[in-house]
């Protein structure tokens, strides 16, 4: 624990030198902050999907040193403290789980997910939804996703999967009614609903919607890279390649060892 202490003091101790001293970080506002904030967020997210504990260890590091960056300047501009905002979570963790620091009575993790959304709607300042605490600015699968979460603590859910793909097929042939009307705007619409329904499924299956899209995303690159280099090494691009020509490729990158 000392260890831990000694460690944490010394990076507080180096971001008040660095806002002190340094041009470029004494210009810093939480404004200019935050673009590279959402970029480390970025930066994490991809060491965690590529499970490289190296990088998850570095981009740990700076989005610690982004914390107390913030921090930093709440304090000069006298809005809060670091130990508030050290506090602040201890507290809201300690509220949050009366089964481990007070007397409730949890069978499951899903009894935990549904007492928090409970206690942070009686929290919230004048908050009347469940809903309320979803950021507007997180990307669209994992805002679908954390919906269907907190809908589900307050009980709005199937029971079984199979009835969510029941919902899925509904949603195919309404988006194929769309086509054939031809009517864009109706398209669009059945479109969202479907990849909404096609996320709810995804939950049903315990699967992370936007990480397994993430690995196809980068599976499909890794695929297309090597028919490029394929079609380099023969004399040729892409561009000048027939789809029959370039199909049959990607089916040969497909069976080779290692590409997944």
């Amino acid at each position: 624990m000392a260890d831990k202490a000694q460690a944490f003091l010394r990076l507080v101790k180096i971001m008040d030198e660095l806002r002190e001293q340094c041009p470029w970080d004494k210009k810093q506002t939480i404004h200019t902050l935050r673009s590279m904030t959402i970029e480390e967020m970025y930066e994490l997210a991809d060491a965690v999907t590529n499970e490289d504990w190296h990088g998850i260890k570095e981009e740990l590091g700076d989005l610690l040193l982004h914390i107390l960056f913030y921090s930093k300047i709440g304090s000069e501009q006298k809005q809060f403290e670091l130990y508030d905002v050290i506090n602040g979570i201890c507290e809201k963790l300690i509220v949050r789980h009366p089964h481990i620091y007070g007397d409730i009575r949890v069978n499951d993790d899903e009894d935990v997910k549904r007492n928090w959304e409970k206690i942070k709607l009686k929290e919230g300042k004048g908050k009347t939804s469940v809903l309320s605490g979803v950021p507007t600015s997180l990307p669209a699968v994992v805002k679908a996703t954390r919906i269907q979460e907190k809908a589900k603590q307050v009980g709005f859910e199937w029971e079984h999967k199979e009835d969510v793909w029941k919902k899925v097929e509904e949603e195919m042939d309404e988006l194929q009614e769309a086509i054939q009307e031809k009517n864009q705007a109706h398209i669009e619409e059945e479109f969202g609903d479907l990849l909404f329904s096609l996320i709810n499924y995804a939950r049903f299956l315990q699967v992370d919607a936007e990480g397994v899209l993430e690995k196809t995303n980068q599976k499909f690159m890794h695929r297309f890279k090597k028919m490029e280099t394929i079609a380099l090494n023969s004399g040729k691009s892409l561009s000048d390649m027939s789809l029959e020509e370039m199909d049959h490729i990607w089916n040969e990158v497909k069976k080779q060892k290692n590409i997944t």
